[in-house]
Parts: C-alpha cells; sequence; structure tokens
C-alpha cells in the first residue's frame, strides 16, 4: 500500500535525523529503527534489506535494540497512570552517594558497589549456583556499602525480582538497578521495584534524555550513576547539571575488551581538575581483580569502584571482597 509505504520512509528519514543528532554528541551506540528499512520490492514479493543499517554493530548496541522492544511491551501491560498508584508504596530511596562516601571515609579505601549478576554476554554464566539475596548478604557481611544488580534478562540472566527480593530480605545496602535505560518508564519501575540508584550510559543516551531522566530521579531521591567510556562522553557529561556522580567504564564498547588505565587517562589534567571543582563522586568500572587494580584507580582519583565478576564468581564473595582489597574492610 502506498500510503503505509511512505509512512515508513518518513519513519525511517525521522530515524535518520534521530541518529545524526546522537553522532554529533560522539554517541556511538545507535537506537534501534522503530519499522526497519522501507521495503523493498522485487515483483510480487516484499522483503527486508539486512545491512549495517538494521543490524546491530556490537553486543551492545544488540542489547539496546533488545531493551527498546522490550520496554515498549512492558509499557503496554503497565502504563505510566499505574505505575505512578505504585511509586507510594515502594520502599524509600536511600542514600547511595552518602554509602559510598561513608564507606570511602571509614576504610580509606574506594567505596564498593558489588555487582549481583549470573551471567554476562561476554563470559557467559558466571555463577551457576546464583542466589541473590544470599549473594547480596555476603556483599554486605564482607563491607560492601552498595549493591549492583542487574536487571535484564535476556543478556544477563537478570530480574527485576532479584532486586525486589535483595530489598525485601532485610540487606540495608543500598540498590543500584543495572538496567540498559532507553526510557524513564524504566526509572519508574526501578523505582517501586526498590532501586535506590540508576545507570544511565552516556554512549546511549543523548544530553536532553540524560537531564530529564537526571530531574526524574531527582523527584524519587533516586542517585543516577552516569556512565562514561571516552575523553568525549566525559566531557559532555561534566557539563550536565545536577551530576553527582560519574562512572568511568574499562570496557571498551565494541570489542568488550578492558584497559583499567582508560581510568587515569579520562582523570588527568583539567578533566580531573574539573570533577574536584564540582565535587563529583567518580566510580571506577571493569577490569578490576586484585589490590594494585584497586590502588591504580584510587590514585587516579577514584572514590568508589564497581566490581562484579571477580567477586561473583567466587565461593565465598565475602572473602573475595577482603581478597580484592588485600585487606578485611568489613564491619
Amino acid at each position: 500500500m502506498p500510503e503505509v509505504d511512505a509512512l515508513k520512509a518518513k519513519e525511517w528519514e525521522v530515524g535518520i535525523y534521530q541518529e545524526e543528532i546522537a553522532a554529533g554528541q560522539g554517541i556511538k551506540i545507535r537506537r534501534r529503527p522503530a519499522t526497519g528499512l522501507p521495503p523493498h520490492y522485487v515483483g510480487p514479493f516484499e522483503f527486508d534489506l539486512q545491512n549495517e543499517g538494521n543490524t546491530p554493530r556490537n553486543i551492545l548496541e544488540a542489547i539496546i535494540w533488545s531493551k527498546d522492544v522490550e520496554v515498549t511491551q512492558r509499557k503496554e501491560k503497565n502504563p505510566y497512570a499505574v505505575l505512578k498508584k505504585l511509586l507510594d508504596k515502594a520502599p524509600p530511596a536511600r542514600d547511595f552517594i552518602g554509602a559510598l562516601k561513608k564507606a570511602n571515609s571509614r576504610t580509606s579505601f574506594p567505596g564498593l558497589i558489588a555487582e549481583v549478576k549470573k551471567a554476562s554476554p561476554s563470559r557467559g554464566v558466571l555463577r551457576e549456583n546464583f542466589d541473590p539475596v544470599q549473594i547480596a548478604k555476603a556483599y554486605e557481611k564482607g563491607g560492601a556499602a552498595c549493591l549492583s544488580v542487574l536487571t535484564d534478562e535476556k543478556y544477563f540472566q537478570g530480574s527485576f525480582e532479584n532486586l525486589e527480593a535483595i530489598r525485601n530480605s532485610g540487606v540495608q545496602a543500598c540498590d543500584s538497578a543495572i538496567e540498559f535505560v532507553v526510557d524513564a518508564w524504566q526509572i519508574y519501575y526501578a523505582r517501586i521495584k526498590g532501586a535506590d540508584a540508576i545507570l544511565l550510559i552516556a554512549a546511549v543516551l543523548p544530553d536532553l534524555d540524560i537531564k530529564y531522566m537526571i530531574k526524574i530521579c531527582k523527584l524519587f531521591r533516586m542517585t543516577a550513576l552516569v556512565e562514561v567510556h571516552d575523553e568525549r562522553e566525559f566531557d559532555r557529561v561534566i557539563e550536565i547539571e545536577g551530576i553527582q556522580l560519574i562512572g568511568i567504564n574499562n570496557r571498551d564498547l565494541e570489542t568488550f575488551e578492558l584497559n583499567i588505565a582508560n581510568t587515569k587517562k579520562l582523570l588527568e589534567g583539567e578533566r580531573g581538575q574539573k570533577i574536584r571543582e564540582k565535587g563529583i563522586m567518580v566510580v571506577g568500572e571493569s577490569g578490576l581483580f586484585t589490590p594494585a587494580d584497586i590502588a591504580y584507580v584510587q590514585e587516579a582519583g577514584v572514590k568508589a569502584v564497581l566490581v562484579g565478576e571477580s567477586l561473583v564468581k567466587q565461593e565465598d564473595p565475602s572473602a573475595g571482597i577482603a581478597q580484592l582489597f588485600g585487606k578485611d574492610i568489613s564491619l
């Protein structure tokens, strides 16, 4: 039908325009085309071309495209009107940054955000006997100030039910929902499930989205951990009003390779000075496996670290924390 074809073509043009805006801000991860490429005809047959325009180029892009579809479906089942009624019943948000600062002051080490994660797309299943509540309690016993709970099901075998179970178990460590946020709806949903903080990825979200989502977090008394990977993302984020917590991910977005020198590189010179002037706390993320790694990023200027794989794979995660820091940091 010509009218449908014209509509599809128009939607594709809008997608190209949005992609150009994202590219102008250095955003590497494309959002999923709403309707795919315009249809192509050969005789009486219609088909879609599979090419770079409608095929994810790397793991993170595949995750984001999957999340776009998932969130659209979830919103249909639980629209904003439903979520807003449930917000009053949610447990109060706790001070995520305050907990990290307190731990840093108490131990003289970066405050630990310990990741509750069963699997990853790059490493597969990390822990077969995965009990999120048991792991969370072990982390807290070992001295973790906060928890990072993976909620993505398809790629990380996580869930919001895991987050909710941990919050309801009596664990006092603050919870962050590590959800790949593409829509403000996810922040509402995370808050209802008990999240104290949420992750926002600068490689995925344009400045306007980050500003809007930070305002929502403040409204809910939640913390926004805004993650950057390179200089351009860092420079964008540092200028956004209301930023209090920046995570520097040492993992390359396209190859998933690790290099903890990335943290030091981003905190040198004027960038590090700006961070200090603005009073922003920096979290070192990924590639931290030994006391030497912790010491390296701490010297670079981080006040907190987010660690997952090197802890969750341990038979006793509490002992794993002591091994990671080279010292018992429990209370």
